[in-house]
């Protein structure tokens, strides 16, 4: 398929730089990522993820997490599991 449409598309400089290293990583182009994008958009017949506004207590738990409040450390996965009771 010929490829004539441009997309100009403006974002945060670092933005680009961080992503388009996460792209090159996974053996992508930001055009192939773009592609991949609109045609998950095209299948799905919507957005390829899920997106929410968080209710209160979501957002309570992404600021305590964020002041490092509320947080179990553990020293490894086993550790984790017992923590949890699993």
């Amino acid at each position: 398929m010929a490829r004539s449409a441009m997309i100009n598309a403006r974002t945060e400089r670092e933005l680009k730089t961080e992503v388009e290293e996460i792209f090159k990583t996974l053996g992508l182009s930001t055009t192939e990522a773009i592609n991949l994008f609109f045609r998950q958009v095209k299948l799905r017949r919507g957005l390829p993820f899920s997106v929410e506004i968080p209710n209160e207590a979501t957002l309570k738990e992404f600021k305590d997490s964020e002041e490092s409040k509320g947080l179990v450390e553990c020293e490894d996965a086993d550790d984790m599991f017992r923590k949890l009771g699993i």
